[in-house]
């Protein structure tokens, strides 16, 4: 077979694209598009976080006095009110010491009495100057040395029951208690050894760390008057799992620290969140969504009406008439809620193509729809644009004459 080739048949074909294609647009009926007026609006600025849970209050349960463990009287990761006894240390050494410190108080209040009637015995003879002043005065001293004594005795007796109460160790703070770190028959020491750890879970703190650089230009914006701070008792803090699931719960801003980390150039801030079901356990990471701030009079557009050339320059169609559209490059700033923040290449009052501007070209007739400028779920966005872009889809055939 022999190939030829019709040099004359490729030029005629370009010839005719020309030709008929522009002539085939000028039959076709403008797009319909959506249109958007660009109004200012309060933003609130939003940064997502990196962080963990923390346990409000955590307590080491320590023995105050030493001996050996009889029985263990909590259930291992269950909950424990302040008070409650989770050990119980054998008693019997506390028990003699509180018998001999009552023998000994015993003692000391009988000398006191003694000591009294001597004293009043010497008082009553030297009233009658049958004794020196010399023999009151040492009965005097002896009663003083008595009532010493006896004050001597009922604070070791104290000392010795307080021992003894401490015989059963109590839960210092109402919370969840871990698992059990000694067991029946151990030998613990006072103030050493740790038996168990509570943990308060309801709320729990979240601390979560940004870094230096991204709050200081939150400041200078601040100081510039682009931005209004929130305080932070007003500042809405969500938590966000790994999954991508937000817990139901909002949180409030605590604090931040006043010094940076050294090794990071992070600065640590702490939420509060409550946690009733406890699903927030100490240690679990999560990512905190917080507005920090709010910016005035700002413009935000839907994500799907910008686009990108293939440089990466972001740009939107804007009517520059009543039929007519124009590109607008723009720089963008965060999102929100399926929304662009523009802060330059548009301004108050622009008409911004929201919807069908895929088709479109500089100088290119459309005919507007306008639409109210306010966020739209991305679930829902699709849905509610579909009948748009398909009205702008349909010219597209060729019109019948």
């Amino acid at each position: 077979m022999t190939n030829r080739s019709f040099p004359g048949l490729g030029a005629g074909l370009v010839l005719f694209c020309l030709t008929t294609v522009p002539a085939l647009a000028q039959q076709l009926p403008p797009p319909q598009v959506s249109v958007q007026v660009m109004t200012p609006e309060a933003l609130p600025v939003v940064n997502e976080l990196p962080g963990r849970v923390a346990a409000t209050r955590t307590a080491e349960v320590r023995p105050r006095v030493g001996g050996i463990v009889l029985e263990r009287v909590f259930e291992q990761g269950g909950k424990v009110a302040a008070g409650d006894v989770l050990y119980r240390i054998d008693p019997a050494p506390f028990d003699v010491r509180v018998a001999s410190a009552k023998g000994t108080l015993a003692r000391a209040e009988a000398t006191e009495l003694n000591a009294a009637d001597q004293e009043k015995r010497a008082r009553a003879l030297r009233e009658r100057k049958v004794t020196a002043g010399v023999d009151l005065d040492n009965a005097a001293t002896a009663l003083a040395q008595a009532r010493a004594d006896v004050t001597i005795a009922r604070a070791a007796l104290q000392e010795a029951e307080l021992n003894r109460s401490y015989t059963e160790v109590t839960a210092p703070i109402s919370g969840v208690v871990g698992r059990a770190l000694v067991t029946e028959g151990a030998l613990v020491n006072a103030q050493t050894d740790i038996m168990a750890t509570i943990q308060q879970l309801d709320p729990v703190y979240v601390d979560f760390t940004q870094s230096s650089s991204e709050l200081f230009a939150l400041r200078r914006a601040l100081a510039a008057g682009q931005l209004a701070m929130m305080s932070a008792g007003e500042a809405r803090v969500q938590l966000i799992f790994d999954d991508g699931s937000e817990y139901e719960h909002p949180g409030k801003l605590l604090f931040s620290e006043a010094s940076v980390d050294s090794t990071t150039g992070q600065i640590t801030l702490r939420a509060e969140f409550p946690n009733p079901d406890g699903n927030l356990l100490p240690g679990l990471y999560v990512r905190v969504r917080i507005e920090q701030a709010v910016r005035d009079n700002a413009l935000t557009v839907p994500q799907m009406a910008v686009q990108r050339d293939q440089s990466g320059q972001a740009y939107v169609y804007a009517l520059k008439g009543d039929d007519m559209v124009e590109r607008r490059d723009v720089t963008l700033g965060q999102t929100s809620d399926n929304r662009w923040l523009v802060e330059e290449g548009l301004a108050p009052g622009d008409r911004v193509v929201v919807a069908g501007a895929q088709k479109l070209y500089p100088d290119a007739k459309v005919v507007a729809q306008p639409v109210a400028a306010k966020p739209v779920p991305a679930g829902a966005a699709a849905a509610a644009e579909a009948p748009v872009e398909a009205s702008a889809e349909t010219p597209v055939a060729p019109a019948k004459e």
